[in-house]
C-alpha cells in the first residue's frame, strides 16, 4: 500500500471512529473513493487495504484517535474548529490591527499566519487594518530587497487580505528621533560607546557600563552627535535603561537606535541613525491607534520593551499584545534567508520558484487562496509550537480544485508498449468521473502502439495481465527495450485487475516542474493541447498540475 493511499484511508477511518466509536467499512470506503476516484478501479484490493487499517484504528482509544487526527488531517475537524473559532478579543469601539512585514523578500507560507489572523479579526469586528512596511534598515544578514515593496502587496491581494492604508517606517524617522530624544530627556535612555563584545559581557553579568551614569545633558549632546554623523557605524548606540539585573539578560538595556552606513533601498542615504524594531513599534502602535498586536511569541521580548517604553512615556490605553506559537510545516523547507540568497544568485528562477514557498510560488503552483486561509485558521491562536504536515494544505486544496480539474494521462520516463491482436474499437475515457465529458481514441485492428510509465513495466512483469485504464485488458508477451503484449480474450474482468495509465502513440512531450526544482519528464496525451494556459488538471495516478505553456506544467500536489 502506498503511503499516500494509506494516509487517505487512515484519516477517514480515524474520523469515522471518532464520530461513531468504531470505524466501519461501508462508511470509510465512499470517503476514500470520493478523494481518490481511481481507487474504485480495484475494489477488491481497496476493501482489503481498508480492512487492514480499520483493524489498527479500532484498537485505539478516543484520545489517541483525536491526537492523531489533529496531526494527520486537522481539516476533518473543521466543524469542531469552526464552532470554537478564533478566541474573542476585548474590543472597545472600532479596533485597529496592523500587518508588519519586513521587506527582505516575498511573504512565504509561514509568514501568512499572523497576516491572515489579523485580517480575520479585522473582518470579524469591522475594524481597521493597516499595512505598515517595517522598512527600518535591517542588517547585513537580513537586508531590504527592493522587489519586496511590490511582492508584499501583491501577495496580500491574492490572499484576499484587505487593508485600509499603507504606511512606510522609512517615512517616519523624524517621529522616532523625537521620541528617542524624549526618552533621553527623561533619563530613561543613554548613548553607549562601548564595544559590542564588552557590553555583551557586562549584560550577561548584570554590570552597568560607565555610559549609563552619564547626565541627561551629556547624552543629549552625544545623541545630536549621532544624528549629525559624528560617529561611524558601531561607534555608538542608544540604550534603554531597563533593570540591569533583570532575570532575563536579553531584556537588560537593549538597543533602541544604532548607526548604519548602508544605503536604504527606498530613501537612499538620507538617514544613518535607525531605530530598532521595538522602538519604532512602541511609537507607531500608539500614534497609529493600534488596539491589538497579534504576533509570534518569538517577539515576546520586543513586546516587553514596548510596554516598558509606553510606561516611561506615560501612554495610556495601550494596545493588547497577543502572541501565538511558532509553527513549522513538515515536508516544506521554508527559509526566507535561503530563498533570498538563491533568488539573488540566480540559483532560483525568481520569487515564484516553488522552492521559495512564497505566496507567489503557491499561486503559480495552483493553490487557492481559500486553501491557505483555511490551513492557517485551523491552527488557531495557540501559544504552543505546532508542526503540521504540508499534506494538510494539499488535502484542503484538493477538495477545492477536484471538481474543476479535468483528468488526463501522463507517463513519466515513457516506455513503448506494442499490443497485438486488437479488434477495431473506439475507446471513450472520462475527463472527469463526476461530469459527462469524455475524450475518445480509435484502436485499430491488429497492432497498436502505446506509451506507459517506466515504473509500470515492473508491475506488468509481476502481474502478467493488466488493464490499460478505461480501455482494454492485455497480457504480457515479453519485456525488452519494448514491452510486448496481446489483447486479452478476457475483457470482463474490470475491477479486480491492476490498472496502468497509457498514452497513445501520438503523445506529446512534456515536463513537470517539481517542488524541489527538478523536472519529471515524459509524455502526455495529445488532448492536452486543448488545455489552456493556467488551467489546473489532474494527471491520473500522478498528481494535480497546472499548465504554464505548451509542454510545460508545474506540480501542485498529489
Amino acid at each position: 500500500m502506498s503511503n499516500s493511499m494509506y494516509t487517505v484511508i487512515r484519516k477517514h477511518a480515524l474520523k469515522n471512529a471518532l464520530d461513531h466509536g468504531k470505524a466501519i467499512l461501508k462508511a470509510v470506503m465512499p470517503k476514500v473513493i470520493g478523494e481518490v476516484p481511481e481507487a474504485k478501479d480495484d475494489i477488491k484490493g481497496l476493501v482489503k487495504k481498508i480492512k487492514e487499517v480499520l483493524e489498527e484504528v479500532n484498537k485505539l482509544g478516543e484520545k489517541e484517535i483525536l491526537k492523531e487526527l489533529k496531526s494527520l488531517a486537522p481539516e476533518l475537524l473543521v466543524e469542531e474548529e469552526e464552532e470554537q473559532g478564533l478566541p474573542d478579543l476585548k474590543v472597545k469601539g472600532k479596533p485597529v490591527f496592523r500587518l508588519a512585514p519586513f521587506p527582505s523578500g516575498a511573504i512565504h507560507l509561514g509568514n501568512t499566519r499572523g497576516m491572515i489572523i489579523n485580517d480575520e479579526y479585522a473582518k470579524k469586528y469591522d475594524g481597521k487594518l493597516l499595512l505598515v512596511i517595517d522598512d527600518t534598515i535591517g542588517s547585513k544578514a537580513k537586508p531590504i530587497v527592493k522587489e519586496a515593496y511590490k511582492l508584499i502587496p501583491e501577495a496580500l491581494k491574492w490572499l484576499k487580505i484587505k487593508y485600509d492604508e499603507t504606511i512606510y517606517k522609512s517615512d517616519r524617522l523624524g517621529l522616532f528621533y523625537k521620541h528617542g530624544r524624549k526618552l533621553i530627556e527623561k533619563d530613561a535612555a543613554y548613548v553607549c560607546e562601548c564595544p559590542s563584545e564588552l557590553i555583551r559581557d557586562y549584560r550577561s553579568k548584570g554590570i552597568a557600563c560607565t555610559h549609563r551614569k552619564q547626565s541627561v545633558k551629556e547624552n543629549l549632546a552625544k545623541w545630536d552627535k549621532m544624528l549629525e554623523g559624528g560617529y561611524e557605524a558601531g561607534g555608538a548606540v542608544v540604550r534603554l535603561k531597563t533593570d540591569i539585573k533583570h532575570k532575563n539578560p536579553a531584556f537588560r538595556d537593549r538597543v533602541l537606535f544604532r548607526i548604519s552606513e548602508r544605503r536604504h533601498e527606498r530613501v537612499g542615504d538620507k538617514y544613518h541613525v535607525w531605530p530598532m524594531l521595538e522602538m519604532s513599534w512602541a511609537v507607531d502602535d500608539m500614534l497609529l491607534g493600534v488596539t491589538h498586536i497579534i504576533r509570534g511569541k518569538e517577539l515576546m521580548i520586543e513586546g516587553m520593551m514596548e510596554e516598558f517604553i509606553w510606561d516611561v512615556l506615560g501612554y495610556k490605553d495601550t494596545p493588547e499584545i497577543i502572541h501565538h506559537g511558532l509553527f513549522q510545516v513538515k515536508g516544506a523547507k521554508i527559509s526566507k534567508s535561503k530563498a533570498r540568497k538563491e533568488v539573488m544568485s540566480g540559483e532560483y528562477t525568481g520569487w515564484d520558484d516553488p522552492r521559495t514557498w512564497s505566496v507567489q510560488s503557491l499561486k503559480r503552483r495552483g493553490f487557492k487562496p481559500e486553501a491557505v486561509r483555511e490551513f492557517i485558521l485551523l491552527l488557531g491562536l495557540s501559544k504552543s509550537e505546532i508542526t503540521v504536515p504540508v499534506n494538510n494544505l494539499y488535502a484542503i486544496n484538493r477538495r477545492l480544485i477536484d471538481s474543476e480539474a479535468m483528468r488526463y494521462f501522463f507517463v513519466k520516463d515513457p516506455v513503448k508498449l506494442v499490443v497485438t491482436d486488437c479488434p477495431e474499437m473506439k475507446v471513450s475515457i472520462p475527463l472527469h468521473h463526476e461530469l459527462d465529458k469524455t475524450r475518445s481514441y480509435v484502436v485499430e485492428e491488429g497492432v497498436n502502439e502505446f506509451w506507459i510509465a517506466g515504473s509500470d513495466v515492473k508491475l506488468i512483469k509481476e502481474e502478467g495481465r493488466v488493464r490499460l485504464k478505461d480501455a482494454m485488458n492485455i497480457e504480457l508477451k515479453g519485456v525488452g527495450d519494448v514491452v510486448k503484449a496481446f489483447y486479452s480474450k478476457d475483457q470482463d474482468e474490470v475491477y479486480d485487475i491492476q490498472k496502468v495509465q497509457f498514452v497513445p502513440k501520438k503523445g506529446r512531450r512534456c515536463q513537470v516542474l517539481m517542488p524541489d526544482g527538478s523536472y519529471d519528464k515524459g509524455l502526455c496525451e495529445d488532448y492536452c493541447k486543448r488545455v489552456k494556459k493556467g488551467d489546473l488538471i489532474q494527471f491520473e495516478r500522478y498528481a494535480f498540475v497546472k499548465k504554464e505553456e505548451a509542454g510545460k506544467y508545474i506540480y501542485t500536489h498529489n
